[in-house]
């Protein structure tokens, strides 16, 4: 059995969904007052409340569906986060120069997708592993390739894959749109039917997932 598929949340429960980017860190403090901190987790991890979508009996049904079918927790899928699925700002189109993915050495086709967050003092890269099929544009020194003849990517892991390797020291950038790969964290939905009508949210939980 897959522990993944390819398969998008529904989309108008998702634009309703609440969440963003969580990360987890140690917080020693010590007599004197001060603290020492430390990241336990190298890549952030985002995680939704989704119940807030559902806001018709019709729309619970294509959950409840949808979760039978990814049997609760076990397997993976794509989720639309409308506050971050794009490669630049959220009012502009991918365009191939919004992320720099590599530097080429002569040698080298393939380089992963990857976006950053920040500039000047820790720029956090964070791998694309589920972009938007159709969506990736690439250039290398500024040029743009055409896609299927200059490059080709897999839009089940976000590997770029170029059909000649980029001279040294020349840059390769790329513009995107992109799920993020979620689960489910529950494995049991408790759905009060007389809770709902009245106005009552579910609890559907969705956190992030390496793939």
């Amino acid at each position: 059995m897959d522990d993944f598929h390819e398969v998008r949340f529904p989309l108008d429960v998702a634009l309703g969904s609440r969440g963003g980017p969580m990360r987890r860190t140690e917080i020693v403090t010590l007599a004197s007052g001060r603290e020492h901190r430390n990241a336990r987790w190298a890549q952030s991890r985002r995680r939704w409340e989704a119940g807030l979508g559902v806001r018709t009996l019709d729309a619970l049904d294509v959950v409840i569906a949808f979760f039978e079918e990814r049997r609760g927790r076990l397997i993976g899928f794509r989720l639309h986060d409308r506050t971050d699925w794009k490669s630049g700002r959220p009012s502009a189109e991918p365009a191939a120069a919004d992320q720099a993915i590599g530097t080429g050495d002569g040698a080298t086709v393939t380089f992963q997708l990857t976006k950053t967050y920040g500039s000047a003092h820790l720029p956090y890269l964070r791998p694309i592993r589920k972009p938007v099929a159709g969506s990736v544009c690439v250039a290398v020194e500024g040029v743009a390739l055409a896609e299927g003849v200059g490059f080709s990517v897999d839009a089940t892991t976000g590997v770029v894959t170029l059909a000649a390797p980029p001279a040294p020291g020349v840059p390769v950038t790329a513009g995107f749109a992109f799920d993020t790969p979620v689960r489910f964290d529950t494995d049991a939905l408790e759905i009060d039917l007389a809770a709902f009508a009245a106005g009552a949210v579910p609890e559907i939980p969705l956190v992030e997932i390496v793939v």
